[in-house]
């Protein structure tokens, strides 16, 4: 029985995988692009989530901070959801709605890039925060899952929506994981490939 389970997510997160490369190839190079040229000009990623997602933000900046798979000089990138200190306080001050937002509001400038990441994309404190990028000049590059929720509405032309066409968790967080390794990969090689 439960051999068949695990075996059976196996199936479904390889079958999801290769569906999902049909639909976010071109607006992962469209992303890859977008974080290559905030890079370039000098600009950061700021990268935000809950729970997974957070872990994800996390894995993304230390991936750009320390080296993906090649050696080459750190790039300028932080994960909103790692200052408890901050994080706590501004819950607890003011809102949870607002522990993305208002670091954001603090760090962020005209030209850096936010990756934002709701596996539902109902996330509020991240919509949010989507909102705030965007008041600043800051480009939007959201993951999402599951339609994208609510955040496919808050984004706008200029920014990517690398949204996982299915609807469970765990599935979409599989395929969050693929496609932050590919930005990772792709601003490596557009930044330091000859």
């Amino acid at each position: 029985m439960i051999q068949s389970r695990i075996a059976a997510h196996f199936a479904e997160s390889a079958e999801l995988k290769r569906a999902a490369a049909a639909v976010l190839t071109e607006p992962l190079a469209r992303a890859a692009d977008i974080m290559v040229e905030a890079l370039r000009g000098g600009g950061k990623i700021l990268a935000c989530g809950n729970g997974g997602s957070a872990a994800d933000a996390q894995h993304f900046a230390a991936e750009l901070v320390n080296r993906f798979e090649m050696e080459r000089p750190p790039l300028a990138a932080v994960a909103l959801s790692t200052d408890t200190s901050s994080l706590t306080s501004i819950a607890n001050d003011y809102a949870y709605l607002q522990v993305f937002s208002k670091p954001l509001r603090a760090l962020g400038r005209r030209g850096d890039v936010l990756l934002a990441i709701s596996t539902s994309g109902n996330s509020a404190n991240v919509i949010d925060a989507v909102q705030v990028a965007h008041e600043l000049g800051i480009r939007v590059v959201a993951l999402t899952g599951n339609g994208g929720g609510k955040m496919s509405a808050a984004l706008r032309p200029e920014d990517a929506h690398l949204c996982v066409p299915h609807k469970k968790t765990a599935r979409i967080q599989e395929v969050h994981l693929v496609c932050i390794h590919c930005l990772c990969d792709a601003i490596d090689t557009l930044l330091f490939s000859r």
